[in-house]
């Protein structure tokens, strides 16, 4: 590891760390460095080891000296480290780690407290920068039709809402709003479900991803599961993809209401199965 020097004051080392999974337990420190120096100057650069058996927990942390080359690294995606293809993405402070959804992987942010006069094309303008938009929502009130005060947008990359999530503060039409990740019902069932030993299950993509709970590399039972998982037991390096999230989201009521009307339907569906069965059966011959 190497000392905080030769980087930017002005962009904090949260901005400028990727959180690397899926590392092959053959892969060190030096052999982690000579692959991602390619994108720039490292500052520092660590494959996370047990305290005890000083083994590899599968997964390390790379910190360039500068945020141009942390998006020079993501856009090189996939990486091959010693022959196994690895997960980067961008580090989750230890404060962020414990939010719900935090490890999810999504191209959906929530975008809170904007001001009543604020367009559609102001938070084009503003988040375009970061990548590219698929689609943009300012919610309104169905009745009134008056601005609710939110919206979400969607991207084509989760790495481009990975980011914006972590840079925190954002100033859109004069007005500072709170970003963080727009979970569907089941992703807030998912991130809820997160606590546990350590990581917990599923902690890198939720339940039923590559990288879900039970038996997967990511997972409970997996390289990443217990005994800290993802940065518990007092990791240095900010958490990483620490402790599992709490409950509750930043979902919107659409998702919600999309949840209830499927389920609604799964009822219906379900009574007329047995209505018809109940038929068939009045129907056949009496059995003495």
């Amino acid at each position: 590891m190497e000392g905080e020097e030769g980087h930017d004051p002005k962009e904090p080392e949260q901005l400028r760390k990727l959180f690397i999974g899926g590392l092959s337990f053959e892969t060190t420190d030096d052999s982690l460095r000579e692959h991602f120096e390619k994108w720039g100057t490292l500052t520092d650069c660590v494959v996370m080891t047990d305290s005890q058996t000083k083994r590899s927990r599968g997964f390390g942390f790379v910190t360039y000296s500068c945020v141009k080359e942390v998006d020079a690294a993501m856009c090189a995606r996939p990486h091959k480290v010693d022959g196994r293809v690895v997960e980067p993405k961008r580090a989750v402070s230890r404060e962020d780690s414990v939010k719900p959804g935090a490890y999810l992987t999504v191209k959906n942010i929530f975008v809170g407290g904007i001001k009543e006069n604020t367009k559609e094309y102001n938070l084009r303008d503003y988040f375009e920068k970061y990548g590219k938009i698929e689609t943009i929502e300012v919610m309104e009130d169905r009745q009134s039709g008056k601005k609710r005060g939110f919206a979400f947008v969607t991207f084509d990359d989760h790495d481009t809402a990975d980011k914006i999530v972590v840079q925190k503060y954002h100033t859109i039409n004069g007005h500072n709003c709170d970003v963080k990740k727009a979970l569907s019902k089941q992703e807030m069932q998912s991130a809820g479900s997160q606590r546990g030993r350590g990581g917990g299950s599923g902690n890198f993509m939720g339940h039923g991803g590559n990288f879900g709970s039970g038996g997967g590399n990511f997972g409970c039972g997996g390289n990443f599961g217990g005994r800290g998982g993802y940065g518990g037991g007092g990791n240095p390096y900010g958490g990483g993809y620490g402790s599992g999230g709490g409950n509750g989201g930043y979902g919107s009521r659409r998702f919600l209401k999309q949840q209830k009307r499927a389920t609604t339907l799964r009822r219906r569906e379900s009574k007329e199965l047995s209505g018809k069965l109940q038929v068939t059966l009045r129907q056949l011959p009496q059995m003495h």
